[in-house]
């Protein structure tokens, strides 16, 4: 196994990965995305990121969400398990903050995508203003809490990193994220809340529609234009599996047709790791339960190939 682990710009050497489990399905409304991190581990990614040179961390381990679970819910909102959710991030914040700290890469495999709530801001503690997002998804995730047709937090988890929304039960988060600090890759399913909030603050967004018209290469490489246009500053991506096509992706809870394929979706995580600058990654909503064995095959083994390629596999 072939790998470039020594270019990154931020990452203390010898190089070392902090895994994070977090086993948490409360953002949404299908049971089995908790099982994505056993699965993705079970299926040798520790120790293919061993193959590959990496150190692998023993300080973060897996977030025991069930614990976090409140025996009182409070009645009268717009979303749902908030208190729950919003406990479960709290704690991963401070994961994934301890472990930039030391100079690890944390890896948060997810889990819904509501847990880019607490990646962020954990990542946003150590690395401020000078942060970049880059964020992977066929969905927007930038829902206002008070205007999510669904209710699940797992479509609303920027509309709080990014202070649009300052909810009391997640008054934990004192650091937002800059629109202009904020570039998404891959939309194909944008409520109408969403389309708003982007628009009103021109939030940079390259969809699939210019993904076709103008190539991955060429969109990863104006994403990067934008939001970090020296190549020097650090960057958090959050990748939720359903960026890919269905036919790619499978188990995954909210596929949406015509999504990126095979190549392109590694394409991106190998040009991320070819910049040198990624300081986390979240691999959100690997669905285990979702489909025929197959299906859940396939979908953990490329989740599992997608983080190797972000970490800086190569062919040669």
């Amino acid at each position: 196994m072939f790998a470039d682990i020594e270019n990154n710009k931020f990452i203390k050497k010898p190089s070392t990965v902090s895994i994070i489990s977090f086993p948490f399905n409360g953002g949404q409304s299908h049971p089995g995305v908790e099982l994505g991190p056993k699965e993705l581990i079970g299926l040798g990614l520790v120790d293919q990121l061993k193959e590959m040179g990496y150190g692998i961390a023993e300080t973060s381990g897996v977030v025991d969400t069930e614990s976090l679970k409140p025996t009182v819910v409070a009645k009268g909102l717009n979303t749902n398990n908030t208190e729950w959710v919003s406990a479960a991030c709290k704690e991963l914040s401070s994961r994934v903050e301890a472990e930039c700290r030391k100079g690890f890469l944390p890896v948060t495999l997810g889990g819904d995508h509501s847990l880019a709530i607490g990646t962020l801001n954990g990542s946003l503690k150590v690395f401020g203003d000078k942060l970049r997002v880059l964020w992977v998804d066929a969905h927007a995730d930038i829902n206002p809490l008070n205007e999510t047709a669904s209710g699940n937090l797992h479509g609303c988890p920027l509309a709080l990193v990014c202070g649009i929304d300052k909810s009391p039960f997640f008054d934990w988060i004192k650091e937002h994220l800059g629109f202009d600090k904020l570039v998404y890759i891959g939309l194909r399913d944008v409520d109408l809340p969403e389309q708003k909030v982007i628009k009103k603050h021109n939030i940079k967004a390259f969809t699939m529609y210019h993904i076709d018209k103008y190539g991955i290469s060429k969109v990863f490489d104006m994403a990067m234009d934008y939001i970090n246009p020296n190549r020097d500053l650090p960057v958090h991506m959050s990748f939720d599996v359903d960026s890919m096509d269905p036919s790619v992706i499978p188990a995954t809870g909210t596929p949406v047709r015509g999504g990126m394929t095979f190549r392109e979706g590694h394409f991106l995580c190998e040009a991320m790791a070819e910049t040198g600058c990624l300081v986390a990654m979240d691999l959100a909503e690997v669905n285990p339960l979702l489909g025929d064995k197959e299906a859940q095959f396939k979908t953990i083994d490329i989740g599992c190939s997608l983080v190797r390629s972000a970490l800086g596999e190569t062919l040669l």
